[in-house]
């Protein structure tokens, strides 16, 4: 029962959220230019909405492989051995925090122009997953992701 639970733990909580406010930063340079670039008036690229990028990520399984940082920092923290999230055992993420049954779970998260955080856990249990999807290069990525089985 409680491998059970901490299976719909983490299916529930690895998820992005949805966001109603929208990020825009320019891209980072490295001094080079063309020559076309050089004679073209400069524009500064929108970062990728992260509404879009949310929605996205949880539908389209070869988008999400795309976007996500293999080895992720974190990983699977059981009692005996932390195992690290690769490509190779990725279960696609599927459910986002505003459909989880707060009722069952808390649920917390914050997001910033360039990061966004949640974490869902069960109180008393010791079962709790914690993520973090980032804005590189004005592209969202999921870097990290931590799940507790204690």
């Amino acid at each position: 029962m409680r491998r059970l639970l901490y299976i719909l733990v983490c299916c529930v909580a690895i998820a992005g959220c949805k966001s109603t406010s929208k990020t825009q930063t320019t891209p980072e340079t490295n001094g080079k230019t063309s020559a076309t670039e050089a004679a073209a008036p400069k524009k500064s690229a929108k970062a990728e909405d992260f509404d879009k990028f949310y929605d996205r990520f949880h539908t389209d399984s070869a988008f999400q492989l795309s976007r996500v940082k293999f080895p992720l920092k974190g990983g699977e923290v059981g009692l005996e051995k932390t195992t690290p999230y690769t490509r190779q055992n990725w279960q696609m993420m599927r459910t986002r925090i505003y459909d989880i049954d707060k009722s069952q779970y808390k649920v917390e998260y914050k997001k910033t122009e360039t990061t966004f955080t949640q974490r869902v856990w069960v109180e008393g249990s010791g079962f709790s997953t914690e993520c973090r999807f980032e804005l590189i290069g004005n592209q969202w990525f999921l870097v990290y992701v931590k799940d507790e089985n204690l």
